[in-house]
């Protein structure tokens, strides 16, 4: 089943995902997603791209740990400015996110 979702906004994405048990701002506690990468996967994947740029896209990762079962929230705006180990991290977690939807 995909898990990706289409939204009004980048609020409104964050709101459903935070009543939804994602309460960790990965934006801010991003080391706990660079230690072991293995035991996070991607539950929800939110895209928003701008209605007169496509270029101006923003995505809304709703992450949990398979372990501890912790869940937060990494908000990205257009993934190929993203650079070093937040790239790699997430573009590791959005491989593993497709091969299982």
């Amino acid at each position: 089943m995909d898990k990706t979702f289409k939204y009004a906004t980048v609020t409104e994405a964050l709101d459903n995902l935070s009543n939804n048990g994602y309460s960790i701002d990965y934006n801010v506690e991003f080391e706990g997603l660079v230690g072991d990468t293995a035991i996070y996967e991607i539950d929800v994947l939110y895209r928003y791209e701008g209605d007169t740029d496509p270029a101006d896209e923003s995505s809304v990762y709703g992450i949990r740990n398979t372990q501890t079962g912790e869940k937060g929230v990494f908000v990205a705006g257009n993934l190929s400015l993203i650079e070093g180990k937040k790239r790699d991290v997430i573009l590791d977690l959005e491989m593993k996110y497709k091969q299982n939807t």
